[in-house]
Formats: C-alpha cells, structure tokens, sequence
C-alpha cells in the first residue's frame, strides 16, 4: 500500500475507486465501505484508493474544539497495510478546503486530480462547505461527470448504528467489550513508557507508564484486563487509568500497566495497550496493605479471565 500526503497531475493516471471519509476508529461500518471499495476496484480494474485527512475536521471547522480520537493516523495506516488498498491519500484540511463548493470539491478533487470513475460513501456522508453537498448531490454529479457511486447502508449491532461518536461513548464509560463489537477489534493506546514514580516496583507491582497521543479519547478511570505488545510479544497485563488516589496525594493522571510474568526493563520503549474488560472502578484504600491485597485479586481476576480463554 503506498501512503502520500500530496499529488500532481501524474498520480493518479490510472482510474480510480475512491473511499471518502473520515475513518475515526475504522470501524466495522468503515471496513464494509473499504472491502466493498477494494471488491469493486478489483472487478473492474480500477486502482483503489482512501481519500481522508491528516486532521480531523472539526479542528477548523470548530477552531479546535473536537471530539477526541479514536485511532491515530499511525494506527489508521497499519491497519489498513493489512488490506490490498492500492493508495491511502491522507489530505490536509484547511481554512481553504473547507471552503471548496461540493461541485468545486467533485470538479477539482475527485475529477481533476483524483480521476475518478467509483466513489464509495457511507449513508450519512456530506462534502463541500458547511457540508452542503450530501450522497444524493454526489449521485447525481455521477450521472453528469461519469462515475459511479456506492452508497454503504447503516452497519447496526443490536439495533444501534455503529458509529465513531457511539464507540468513543462507550470508551469513556469502559464498556470495552460493547467497543469491541462496535470496532471489530480491540481498542488500544499507543505510547512510549516512561518514568513514573516507581511506587508501583517498592509495592511488588512494576508498572509500564505511558503518556498516549493527547488527541486521543481515554477510557473511564478503573482497572482493566489488558494485553500489551512490546515488539513481538503479546503479554496478558492489567491496566489502571486514572490518579491511583490511594498513593498520591495529589490528582496526578496516569496510564499504568502491570505486565503479568514479564519483568524486562522496557523504558523509553513503545507499546500497545489493548483493553479488554474493565475490572473496578478506582477506588481509595485505608492503606497500602489493602491496596496490595486489592491488586492480588486484581492479578487473580485477570489470570482466571487468560486461562478461560487459553
């Protein structure tokens, strides 16, 4: 899959099939747009592209204020290398192209420099200033420009539409196992680890500290079943989010992650946490040998949770 942040004229000289959105989690509902894109593009010898942003819109069009993400760009893109996607195009959203007309975005974006010939869309997919331009508009420039379009009906698990704003909904109140429905996988966070107050190591407990992308939405402050990547390595872990009020005095936030058998130094090194069920809520303990016996059972939960499963 090739990735590129910017074209000429002599990009796209073969014609294309377009994916257009967002893509914030790339979620089950974007993985049928996607597959159905690379199905098509196959069949009918076009080459297959996603066209998105290298930010999420909001961020001018609400100067800013947006909601936080699910997937990084990073994230976006391995996940898609594990596709036949010909080309990811990652475009910058700007003052200037978020004031392109829909039939300026068709003529100069899709046609000219795209060479379109089949766009793929979700249901609810709107283009062009202030989202003017919506799926029927984009069906029928297709009828007058000379490309198809593919219009991706609602995706719904248990009678809910799935959708980036419902998963991030669910993230922020811990419900892991309804985000993994939604998502089609695991959500994670990536980070460096890095020093922490190593409280955790004179408890008996090393943890893995991290400080995610700060972009990204975080899950309810508590305790996970978690399972973290280092390198190659899938390794069973327990996570907490949050202040870890029994042993510090002040609201300091943090993402620290217990690796279950695995005491490696692995400092200034990147891992993936993959979060699965969330265990408890953060709570403060009289004193340390009650938080001691709470981690012990903690560990317990999750070691029953991993032999269930293995």
């Amino acid at each position: 899959m090739r990735v590129i942040t910017q074209v000429d004229k002599d990009t796209f000289q073969k014609h294309t099939g377009v994916g257009l959105g967002n893509f914030d989690g790339l979620h089950i509902g974007h993985m049928a747009l996607i597959n159905t894109l690379i199905s098509e593009c196959k069949i009918n010898d076009l080459h297959s592209v996603v066209y998105t942003f290298t930010k999420h819109p909001e961020t001018i069009l609400r100067k800013g204020l947006m909601n936080q993400l699910i997937t990084t760009n990073e994230q976006k893109t391995r996940l898609l290398e594990e596709t036949t996607l010909d080309t990811l195009y990652y475009k910058e959203f700007d003052e200037a192209f978020s004031r392109l007309s829909p039939d300026e975005f068709i003529k100069n974006v899709l046609i000219d420099t795209l060479n379109i010939r089949l766009a793929v869309v979700g249901f609810n997919y709107r283009f062009g200033y202030l989202g003017k331009g919506d799926v029927e508009y984009l069906k029928r420039s297709g009828e007058k420009y000379g490309f198809r379009v593919i219009v991706i009906p609602p995706v719904k698990v248990k009678s809910e539409i799935v959708s980036s704003t419902l998963i991030r909904e669910y993230i922020r109140k811990g419900k892991m196992e309804r985000v993994f429905h939604l998502l089609g996988r695991h959500f994670s966070l990536y980070g460096t680890v890095v020093a922490g107050r190593r409280i955790g190591r004179t408890l008996g407990f090393p943890t893995a500290n991290i400080m995610p992308h700060p972009t990204m939405v975080i899950p309810a402050n508590g305790v996970y079943i978690t399972k973290t990547k280092y390198g190659d390595k899938w390794i069973n872990s327990i996570t907490n989010v949050g202040v870890a009020p029994t042993l510090r005095e002040e609201s300091s936030f943090s993402i620290e992650t217990h690796l279950l058998d695995y005491d490696e130094d692995i400092y200034g090194k990147d891992i993936e946490i993959c979060f699965i069920h969330k265990l408890r809520d953060e709570k403060k303990y009289e004193n340390i040998e009650a938080l001691k016996r709470q981690v012990v059972e903690d560990i317990n939960k999750a070691r029953s949770y991993w032999k269930i499963l293995n």
